[in-house]
This record gives C-alpha cells, sequence and structure tokens, in this order.
C-alpha cells in the first residue's frame, strides 16, 4: 500500500482517505469563499442597504428606462415647505458630473444625488461655474451637514488633472449619507434648514435606482 492512502470501509463501499480529506478541504474554501464574498463591498460601496423599496419592479424600470433614453430623470422634492425639481444621479457618471457646466441653477431646481450606500463622503466644485448650497443626507434623509461652495478658479492650462483635483476644496459630509442635494447657493440660508431636519424622501425607491 502506497504511504498515505489508508483504504476504509464505510456502508460496505471503499472510500479512499485522501480523497475525502481532498474533497473536505474544497468544501471548506467554497464555505469560506461565501462568507467572504457575502460580507464585502457590494457593488462599488461598501455596506450596501438592504431596505424594500415601496414601490414595484416595474415602476422602478421605467424609471431606469426613462434615464437610459433622455438623460434626465427629475424627483418631486419639498425642503422646508417649497417644491423643487431635483435632477435625478443615481449612477456613477451622472454623480461624478453633477452640475459641472451648468450656468444657471433655477430657484426650484438642482439635483438629488443617490449613492448604493451610506458612508463618509465628501464634494468637490469641479468644473462649476456657479455657487452651489449642498444637503447631506443620512440613509434615512436626515441632514448631516449643509455648506455653501463658493466656484473655484477653473483650471489653468498648465495645471495637471491631479494638481486641480488636488486643490479644490473638500466639503464634509461629517457622517455617513447616502443622499445629498444640491440647490442654488444661498438658498439654504432662506429655507432655514438645520441640521438633524429631515427632507421627506421615497429613500426605499431611491436607495433601488441606485447604480
Amino acid at each position: 500500500m502506497v504511504e498515505g492512502q489508508h483504504i476504509r470501509r464505510v456502508s460496505g463501499k471503499k472510500v479512499n482517505g485522501v480523497a475525502r480529506a481532498a474533497a473536505t478541504l474544497v468544501l471548506l474554501l467554497v464555505i469560506v469563499g461565501v462568507v467572504v464574498l457575502s460580507t464585502g463591498p457590494s457593488g462599488c460601496q461598501a455596506n450596501h442597504d438592504s431596505s424594500i423599496a415601496t414601490t414595484s419592479d416595474a415602476e422602478v424600470q421605467r424609471a431606469l428606462t426613462q434615464r437610459a433614453t433622455n438623460g434626465k430623470v427629475f424627483e418631486q422634492v419639498k425642503i422646508a415647505g417649497r417644491e423643487f425639481w431635483l435632477e435625478l444621479a443615481a449612477d456613477h457618471p451622472t454623480r461624478l458630473r453633477g452640475l459641472g457646466g451648468v450656468t444657471e441653477i433655477a430657484r426650484d431646481g438642482g439635483m438629488l444625488f443617490v449613492f448604493p450606500d451610506a458612508r463618509g463622503r465628501a464634494f468637490v466644485m469641479r468644473d462649476c461655474l456657479v455657487p452651489i448650497d449642498i444637503l447631506f443626507l443620512d440613509k434615512d434623509g436626515y441632514i448631516t451637514a449643509m455648506h455653501t461652495m463658493p466656484v473655484e478658479e477653473p483650471q489653468g492650462e498648465d495645471e495637471s488633472d491631479f494638481e486641480y483635483e488636488d486643490r479644490l476644496t473638500r466639503y464634509s459630509s461629517r457622517l455617513a449619507a447616502q443622499f445629498a442635494i444640491e440647490i442654488r447657493g444661498g438658498l439654504k440660508d432662506e429655507l432655514k434648514v438645520n441640521v438633524g431636519d429631515r427632507i421627506p424622501l421615497d429613500v426605499a425607491r431611491l436607495k433601488k435606482l441606485a447604480r
């Protein structure tokens, strides 16, 4: 008998001990792999929220289709009792672009950013041409931080992308944020909103739209 190949009988059949050990090891590796995958980051962000949307999959699909066909979807949001129509930024390219290049923000306009998870975030005024007020919101819609963001000096001809990005002011959410609202600069003081106030959003549906 070759060393290491011990033969035993189980239920009347011969089972190779080495094969059993190898099979057990493979099973353990599969289990460990499943655990690692299930506890790791979801999508491009960590700690994906598992809230169930209150709207149907068909309604969500219609919103996604609209966004795919004309590039813009608007969400009606009330801030301090005033109605706003905010462009929805729920995918990475739209969030990255933000309001960059926009020359005017309507008094009832702006942008609603939706992320796949809640975490500490920072925004910059990259290529932004007008002052912007930003409200960071947690996973339930409560304001975690607010800033008025003035226009930055444009990127110089001899300034690299890295140098430009590095000098931009970072505006922090301070606490974990899953949403952000950008409106015309100076409006947050006019609206008299405060950290801790809740902005009524259909958070479950919006989270389901995040990509």
